[in-house]
């Protein structure tokens, strides 16, 4: 079907029918990975990148922009190398609160023992703690439950003096010094974006990073913050919002609808409300995500066990499964990477669990995304007609790869939503955006594609395909276009793209 004779302005390409054999061999669920001690060489990077990363985080706690500017300058380097892109996901460290130093650096707490919290930035004895929060111990409450050492020690407060904060240990264990500290339920006054912060934001902007995530994400209005300093500094990079709040989850769509994608942070978000509601919560998160179409990220040890060996647990691998089974775009590896003893290893169990789960539910019909408000991504209702009718066609006349080359990257944003069971090839002539398509589910960006002339394209990916292996003459390939896409800067959310154009081209093998 041809509903328009002029050239195609935005175009995406999905082959139609799983084969193991997918583009590149990745799994279409996209693997995040922390950069570290254990992988920054270039080298280490480069291994990373072919046993299946698609986007590298850098983490801002952990190092300061003189030394991520290292990383990014070797990232990118390194997509250019393998002629593919590769994301790059700055996350800020937020509010997050901290003990100070501790004696010999280590205390274990004993069930009912008492300790003091001090305003003081110096502890005079060794059950006198400190914390990186000036303001703590006048903002604690009695009753106030804390919990240390990612959820494992735990203390509630049980009287107040002037200047101090005195606690009794309820669940017994071992704290160190740093280690994090979390108040679920208590109403803090910290800034959502630190100072720091705000300079690490700009830093990234100017770097220009693909993605920037807010930590600790209480409200839609912290998301927007973070989104107009980023634009401020001329930046088209993605905000990803963490949800590791109780108030997040409390207004969930409000802050899903201000992101343009968001993070499941499991570590501190299961030690802010009970362990037991994690699971619930994490595909109430991932349904929501859905509705607006929002890009999710599951995160937080999905293959702990592999900081010291080379294969994960069986629940490992399950929660790995159920997450994608449950939708999410992307799985997350923290220290695996960043300090494990098994990097590369830890990146191609995930990509091996993420293709037998695919692999699981390959001839399912692509889905219909739940009916959300259509201000929700910007996507004008031809488009996303237009979008659901070439899945379907592409499924029903078992083509091999449906085409969409687009400007801001939203049309192939919806193409992933549907879920259709071909690895997508996203076509750009905007570098930002291929980058960014590296984060949506079953998209693989294509460089050097001519997205503006549908006849070229269509001679460029018959060519390409035929060579990677993904089609052979006689096979189909739909594509998706627009005739009259309304122009619009890159990073503009709200351009006004228009795909109205669906053609079926039968592939005549490369030249």
């Amino acid at each position: 079907m041809l509903l328009d004779q002029a050239p195609l302005t935005e175009i995406a390409i999905v082959p139609a029918m799983y084969s193991p054999q997918d583009i590149r061999r990745r799994a279409r669920t996209k693997i995040v990975a922390t950069v570290g001690p254990a992988c920054s060489s270039p080298e280490q990077l480069r291994t990373l990148a072919q046993a299946g990363v698609d986007v590298f985080r850098l983490n801002m706690a952990h190092a300061e922009p003189d030394v991520q500017q290292v990383h990014v300058d070797n990232i990118r380097r390194l997509g250019d190398e393998l002629g593919e892109p590769i994301a790059i996901l700055v996350d800020l460290a937020g509010p997050k609160i901290r003990l100070g130093e501790l004696p010999d650096d280590r205390i274990f707490c004993e069930t009912g023992e008492e300790f003091v919290f001090v305003a003081d930035q110096v502890a005079n004895s060794s059950h006198e703690l400190t914390s990186t929060y000036a303001p703590l111990v006048k903002e604690l409450s009695v009753g106030d439950l804390m919990m240390l050492a990612d959820g494992t020690v735990s203390m509630a407060v049980v009287r107040k003096e002037p200047g101090r904060a005195i606690m009794t240990v309820v669940q017994r264990g071992a704290i160190r010094s740093r280690q994090g500290i979390n108040l679920p339920g208590a109403k803090l006054s910290v800034p959502a974006i630190s100072v720091t912060d705000h300079q690490h934001a700009i830093w990234a902007a100017q770097a220009g990073v693909d993605f920037v995530s807010l930590s600790f994400v209480r409200a839609p209005d912290e998301v927007r913050a973070l989104k107009d300093i980023v634009r401020s500094a001329g930046s088209s990079a993605r905000v990803v919002a963490k949800i590791e709040k109780r108030e997040a989850l409390d207004r969930l769509d409000e802050v899903v609808q201000a992101a343009d994608a968001v993070m499941v942070a499991r570590g501190d978000l299961g030690v802010e409300i009970d362990v037991a509601e994690m699971p619930v919560e994490q595909k109430r998160i991932i349904r929501t995500c859905q509705r607006y179409q929002r890009p999710v990220i599951i995160a937080t040890q999905m293959l702990d066990s592999m900081h010291d060996s080379p294969r994960p647990t069986r629940a490992e691998a399950t929660d790995v499964a159920n997450a994608i089974l449950d939708g999410a775009d992307a799985c997350m590896l923290s220290g695996e990477t960043a300090v494990g003893k098994f990097p590369r290893e830890a990146v191609a169990m995930m990509n091996r669990i993420a293709l037998a789960t695919e692999a699981s539910v390959h001839d399912r019909r692509p889905r219909e995304p739940e009916r959300q408000h259509e201000s929700s991504n910007g996507l004008n209702p031809i488009t996303r007609a237009v979008v659901r009718g070439a899945g379907e066609m592409a499924y029903d006349l078992k083509a091999k790869l449906v085409v969409v080359a687009s400007h801001s990257g939203r049309t192939a944003l919806a193409t992933s939503q549907h879920r259709s069971f071909v690895p997508t090839v996203g076509v750009s002539q905007c570098e930002e955006t291929l980058r960014q398509m590296c984060l949506y589910w079953g998209v693989t960006p294509l460089r050097g594609a001519p997205a503006t002339d549908v006849q070229e394209l269509i001679k460029y990916t018959d060519a390409w395909a035929c060579r990677v292996g993904c089609a052979k003459k006689g096979d189909r390939i739909v594509i998706v276009g627009g005739s009259h896409l309304t122009a619009g800067a890159a990073g503009d959310e709200m351009a006004a793209g228009v795909h109205d154009v669906v053609l079926v081209h039968e592939v005549e093998g490369s030249a």
